[in-house]
């Protein structure tokens, strides 16, 4: 039953409205060098909060897991962090953003502290170097006036244009510190950490304005005498952690391989990433993807597991068969003819995606569920 509205209530609304309508000029005005600073998250203006653009990872999967919504991924006007053990994936999925960005008519930057790009593989992933911006840096000093040079300059050439940053890595950045190669100076092992801490609050509020996406790898490491719980850590303390709106845990799982010429060989990698931290979706999902050495991730590939998994096409040995619910044809297929039988259809392919977002994407109501639906599970959440 709707609650009836009491009439006295209507003037207090009122003047709350108005009361927060004055105060919102007054700051404004305040703070008028600063830009604006106060906003009514109504939909009648745009605000820092709107999240109105994505950038995919390559693959379909881990984009639905991060923003809950088709054809969504990395957001853009916030900060992301790729974090994973070696050999999981980071560089290579933060060359997929880079790649995706220049598909979406952006500038792409390279800010690379491994000194380990490899270019015939970015080619391969469809990056074009031509267009790349590529920077070699060592002090994280200089990696974050850069990112602030860059962001600033873009402001004032043309604002509209679309950044991807990618830092690859902080693990592998120095401080200015460090470099001076003064060990037995106090501080220095912790320099690092102390200008992170800094660096992320001014960059967290710039990037916030405009149509940049930053971009972080940083390594796993395992804590030091602990051996219950959580037991990793990342490079660099906190701060990357406590402003990123996105944080994913990369996990090699398991190797791919194939016959080449009467031998098999590994040709890639099945990885599984893991959302310890959200802001834009349900945290703590997690999506499994191939990675190819030789062409990146095989979004298709993973499309298939999915399509098995959800019932959405049967088995009888080798063989698939998927029922088009558009002609009511039944397609039999070998996982190798996925591709060219059953997606070289546009609007049989678009069917399908439909149907694997129906699937993952999590739609639920708290009020909806009886204390019977849930399930309480013990286990540590990761944090590092």
């Amino acid at each position: 039953m709707a609650r009836k509205v009491n009439t006295e209530d209507a003037p207090a609304l009122s003047k709350q409205d108005e009361l927060a309508n004055v105060l919102a000029e007054s700051l404004n005005k305040k703070f008028k060098k600063d830009g604006k600073v106060a906003y009514f998250l109504d939909g009648s203006e745009s605000t820092p909060t709107d999240l109105t653009e994505w950038i995919s990872t390559g693959s379909s999967l881990l984009d639905l897991a991060i923003s809950n919504r088709p054809n969504g991924g990395i957001p853009v006007g916030r900060i992301t962090e790729l974090t994973g053990l070696e050999a999981s994936g980071k560089s290579l999925l933060a060359a997929h953003l880079l790649a995706n960005t220049q598909e979406k008519g952006g500038l792409a930057v390279y800010i690379d502290t491994e000194n380990a790009m490899n270019e015939d593989f970015l080619r391969a992933i469809g990056i074009d170097l031509n267009k790349m911006l590529y920077i070699q840096l060592e002090a994280i000093e200089d990696i974050f006036d850069v990112i602030e040079n860059i962001i600033t300059k873009v402001k004032e050439s043309d604002k509209n244009k679309l950044v991807t940053i990618v830092v690859d890595s902080v693990a592998a950045a120095t401080t200015k510190v460090e470099q001076a190669a003064d060990y037995e100076k106090d501080g220095w092992a912790t320099s690092k950490a102390i200008i992170l801490s800094k660096a992320m609050r001014k960059i967290t509020q710039m990037i916030g304005r405009e149509r940049v996406a930053l971009i972080f790898t940083n390594q796993l490491r395992v804590k030091l005498g602990v051996s219950f719980g959580d037991i990793y850590t990342t490079s660099g303390g906190k701060a990357i952690g406590f402003h990123a709106s996105c944080r994913l845990r990369l996990k090699a799982v398991g190797q791919i391989k194939a016959k080449i010429n009467g031998f098999e060989q590994v040709i890639g990698i099945k990885t599984r990433a893991k959302i310890v931290k959200n802001r834009m979706g349900p945290p703590l999902r997690e999506a499994e993807f191939h990675i190819l050495f030789e062409s990146g991730i095989d979004d298709y590939g993973s499309w298939l597991q999915v399509m098995k998994d959800y019932g959405l096409i049967t088995i009888g040995g080798a063989w698939y068969t998927f029922t088009d619910e558009a002609t009511g044809e039944q397609i039999k297929f070998l996982s190798k003819d996925f591709v060219s039988k059953i997606l070289n259809d546009p609007a049989r392919k678009q069917t399908i995606y439909d149907k694997i977002c129906k699937e993952l994407v999590m739609n639920y109501k708290a009020e909806n569920l009886g204390i019977d639906d849930v399930q309480v599970g013990e286990g540590d959440v990761p944090i590092g």
